[in-house]
């Protein structure tokens, strides 16, 4: 009883202290909260007053793992909460019906552990959790707890928590429910977010009227207006059209005023969607009939529709369909849409595929006349890009699959449906389309009448299409999350990446495949697990997985001398072919610690937004040639860097622009420091920025050549964001490394894919799991890989090496002779025979026998150029007494004779040889000369030891 009386106080004080930080109320509160499995996440507003809020001003900002700065803000600007209703931001990649959800962001989303913060204008209206705490997994505990688990706000509750760093318990103002259970979402104390398609108020329109076909009807135009909501919301209305689409998809159809019965008003629309999943008669429509029905006029979610069908009959069985309208892309501007809202339309050109990321997902395509660039990709930001996605917008339409059904079991684009083998990709044709024009979620879309048919105008390609020129390949690749568990099959879930180890499984063999086709000599990693570089790190599981396939010692990896690079969970790392190249030095890596100062004497490079840089200068074992290979991963746009003074200009650069510029210009210092100015350097990775943007001018100012636009062909890309492509994903050389690039490409394997046949089971049926799914190299990220072609050569002037030796019995000490035209001698390397080495200018080596042995000599200069000395030296027994040698000439008119009489007191003589002044050369213990004259001559003698001595015999 004392503890329960404890436990009622301390409710008390909480509910005491709740009160008085709710003293300044605002009318909209968090109401409900899911923390689920992957992307389900999502938060639910709700606004307690009757009078509709404006959420401009209004901001959600999560504060991950303790932390007093948000990771990620979600602006609700140019938003609005009706009176007693709710409005739910959700994760874009959240599996909850789609219909239910007013706002979708990409960006890093909050975990259980992470407090949310709602904002007006920097006030805090509510939170959930505690800034500054981490609380190790969750707040709470069992089902009413912030892991795992869907909370909604008790009803009656009417203002929030406004207070965000005071303890957080949730059982005081929430009740929990299971794991991704959205059952009420957008219905908080029984409230929608908007219109659902029920009873209209105002009877209106064509009240008197017996329902009866060619009687009064209230005209679709008039319907639709000239605006982007009808005048007409919330009445009754008789309307007549022709049937032009049925899609049980959407709970409904789409009907339009016949050819002869338009308005002529190109400001009104002809055609409307017809919602028949409320109606309370029998609704059987079919494509051509010209029905009458009496219904509500509703506006759902900004589309105009009918809905609450309480009549519905069949006109005429067989009318002619209405004819569609033509459209040119790009429009003169967006608002025209509006105009052609629910009716056929066509358009008088082919459609270009420009997104495919959720094909899988929702069964659309964003199409376009052509291809959409990034705007900061072809354009200067500020003005010249702005201008670039204006133009964009107004060359956009999608092609959607006509059901509201998230990850449907079958995909109609391309025909019969999708696979891995059967595949639509970005910069595809359609011919053709023509379909009844929808709206949802912010987007016009075309529900195609018919098959679309579409023709490879980007086909696929086996292998990179390389000039195969050069001696040297380079290449960068972000392996997406490439996570490995415990580097032994278990330790999943990770932080990121494969589920599990058959994910993985799945995941490996893709990027396996994406790097044998590749073959490059150096391989640049991007978002690789930053867990070390031990037996069972992910940058190890790699290696021996590309070996398994390759050959066993093919690839190697660079491990610096460090645990791991930095504290993110992602890394960049380096692969290498031991027989191509060798490493030269040690591994360098640039961080906050080691970085360049800018003006204030602060650090230029912050490695708690960007990833660590890793550099390492390779040899060419072709030629010593030398190259420096510098992988980078900066600063992504999704989460912002206002608490750094570095928010999003809105000039086209997104988040954290100058935080990424900052990390160019540390590079462009740093590199040269460390390996000097004229080393020939390559700057790869993804760091985050297109073309034309700050950190890419930043590097270009300091002489890197941006080597996809001078050595490429044609525009380069490696990503695809909203429709538009760029390039995220860079190589950039000093003018030392430029001048040997031959070619650089980019294997468009994964941008232009759909995302849906990645290695991912989730969210999949059986037999999706199968189908979209191939142990190929298609998918495998969601950057193209780079591919740098170089012809290396060795410019530096080798040395010039030798040695001398002198000889103690069997010792000898050695001195290398060399010298270096344009540098110095870095070191020495002697060998003496298999595993015999030695280092230094000079050395000593004992043979400890007498005999003639090899010795090379290995000098390096310092920029790695290798020369090799070899020699041989002889060992003499030093016991041993040397032969004595002696010879006896006689001769009678032109016939000499030359007789050794050489001895040895110790052995015995094994060889003669003599040489004689007319040139000639004998061996043997006697030589018979036939000569006009007496010839001088010299006697070698040698013994059974190898020792040697000399005679003369000079003409009389």
């Amino acid at each position: 009883m004392v503890v329960m009386s404890k436990w009622i106080s301390r409710v008390s004080c909480m509910a005491a202290a709740i009160a008085a930080v709710h003293a300044s109320a605002n009318p909209v509160i968090i109401s409900e909260y899911i923390e689920g499995s992957s992307f389900n996440k999502a938060i639910e507003l709700y606004n307690t007053s009757t009078a509709p809020v404006s959420l401009d001003g209004y901001a959600l900002k999560f504060y991950f793992n303790g932390r007093t700065s948000p990771a990620t803000t979600v602006n609700l600007a140019g938003q609005q909460i009706a009176g007693q209703a709710t409005f739910v931001i959700a994760h874009r990649d959240a599996a909850f019906d789609p219909n239910l959800i007013n706002l979708t962001s990409a960006a890093s989303w909050f975990n259980g552990d992470d407090a949310i913060v709602l904002e007006n204008n920097g006030q805090v209206i509510d939170s959930i959790g505690q800034i500054g705490t981490d609380p190790g997994s969750e707040w709470g505990t069992g089902v009413t707890s912030t892991k795992d688990n869907t909370l909604r706000r008790v009803v009656g509750t009417t203002v929030g928590d406004t207070v965000a760093d005071d303890p957080f318990f949730p059982s005081v103002e929430w009740e929990g429910f299971a794991k991704d259970d959205a059952s009420d979402l957008g219905l908080f104390a029984g409230n929608g977010g908007g219109d659902t398609g029920g009873n209209g108020g105002d009877t209106g329109g064509n009240t008197g009227n017996p329902f009866a076909c060619a009687s009064p009807a209230t005209a679709i135009h008039a319907i639709q207006g000239a605006g982007d909501a009808s005048a007409l919301e919330g009445e009754v209305h008789e309307v007549e059209g022709v049937v032009t689409q049925v899609v049980p998809g959407l709970d409904g159809f789409f009907i339009q005023m016949p050819d002869a019965e338009v308005d002529g008003d190109s400001a009104t629309s002809e055609g409307v969607f017809v919602y028949s999943g409320n109606a309370q008669v029998s609704v059987q429509p079919n494509v051509g009939e010209r029905i009458r029905l009496n219904a509500s006029v509703s506006e759902y979610f900004g589309k105009t529709q009918l809905t609450n069908i309480t009549a519905f009959e069949v006109c005429q069985e067989s009318a002619e369909l209405p004819s569609a309208a033509t459209i040119s892309l790009p429009v003169a501007d967006t608002s025209e849409w509006e105009q052609w809202e629910g009716m056929r339309v066509a358009f008088d050109h082919p459609l270009v595929v420009n997104e495919t990321y959720n094909l899988g997902r929702y069964g659309t395509l964003m199409m376009g006349k052509a291809r959409a660039w990034i705007p900061t990709q072809v354009a200067r930001p500020g003005a010249a890009a702005q201008a670039v996605q204006e133009a964009n917008a107004r060359d956009r339409i999608f092609i959607d699959d006509a059901s509201n059904q998230q990850n449907p079991a079958v995909i109609p684009f391309p025909a019969p449906q999708l696979s891995a083998t059967n595949t639509v990709r970005v910069g595809d044709v359609a011919q053709g389309v023509v379909g009844a024009l929808d709206y949802s979620f912010g987007d016009y879309k075309v529900m195609p009448e018919f098959e679309v048919s579409f023709s490879q105008q980007n086909p696929r390609t086996s292998a990179p299409e390389l000039l195969h020129q050069g001696n040297l390949k380079v290449a960068s690749f972000n392996v997406l999350n490439y996570f490995n568990g415990d580097g032994q099959g278990g330790g999943f879930p990770t932080a990121r990446g494969a589920d599990n180890y058959a994910e993985l499984q799945r995941q490996e063999a893709k990027i396996v495949a994406a790097l044998v086709k590749i073959d490059a000599d150096i391989v640049g990693l991007m978002e690789i697990e930053n867990d070390g570089f031990g037996a069972n790190s992910a940058i190890a599981s790699l290696t021996q997985a590309l070996n398994a396939v390759v050959g066993e010692g093919t690839y190697s990896y660079v491990a610096p001398s460090m645990s791991r690079l930095g504290d993110d969970a992602i890394a960049v790392g380096l692969l290498y072919k031991p027989a191509q190249v060798n490493p030269f030095g040690a591994a360098q890596v640039l961080n906050t610690a080691n970085s360049p100062l800018d003006g204030s004497g602060q650090p230029l490079f912050l490695d708690s937004k960007n990833r660590p840089a890793l550099a390492q200068t390779f040899s060419l074992l072709e030629n010593g040639g030398q190259l420096t290979v510098v992988v980078n991963h900066l600063k992504s746009k999704g989460s912002s860097c206002d608490a750094l003074g570095d928010p999003n200009l809105n000039d086209g650069q997104g988040n954290c622009n100058q935080t990424r510029t900052r990390a160019a210009q540390a590079l462009g210092q740093w590199l040269p420091e460390i390996f000097g100015a004229e080393q020939p350097t390559l700057i790869i990775g993804d760091l985050n920025a297109y073309a034309k943007e700050d950190p890419i001018a930043a590097l270009e100012a300091v002489g890197y050549e941006n080597l996809s636009a001078t050595k490429g062909n044609g525009q380069a890309y490696s990503y695809v964001f909203s429709g538009e492509t760029g390039q995220l994903d860079h190589t950039l050389g000093n003018l030392f490394a430029a001048q040997d690039v031959v070619n650089v490409v980019e294997w468009h394997i994964n941008t232009d894919e759909p995302r849906v046949l990645d290695y991912n089971t989730e969210y999949k049926t059986a037999d999706q799991i199968n189908d979209y799914y191939a142990s190929n190299a298609f998918r495998s990220s969601d950057h193209d890989p780079v591919i740098i072609e170089m012809n290396l050569q060795n410019r530096n002037l080798l040395p010039v090496a030798s040695f001398t030796y002198e000889a103690a019995g069997t010792a000898v000490n050695f001195t290398a002779v060399a010298t270096d035209e344009d540098g110095t001698i870095a070191s020495y390397e002697w060998e003496f025979g298999p595993d015999l080495f030695a280092y230094g200018e000079q050395v000593s080596f004992d043979f400890t026998a007498p005999g003639e042995y090899p010795v090379t000599l290995r000098v390096t200069d310092d920029k790695g150029g290798v020369t090799e000395y070899n020699d041989s030296v002889v060992i003499v027994d030093q016991s041993n007494q040397p032969p004595v040698a002696a010879m006896y000439h006689g001769s009678f008119y032109r016939f000499h004779w030359y007789v050794s009489t050489s001895s040895d007191v110790d052995g015995e003589v094994v060889s003669h040889q003599w040489s004689f002044s007319d040139g000639r050369e004998a061996t043997g213990d006697s030589v018979f000369i036939i000569s006009t004259q007496e010839l001088g001559a010299t006697l070698t003698v040698t013994d059974d030891k190898g020792a040697t001595s000399s005679t003369v015999h000079t003409p009389q």
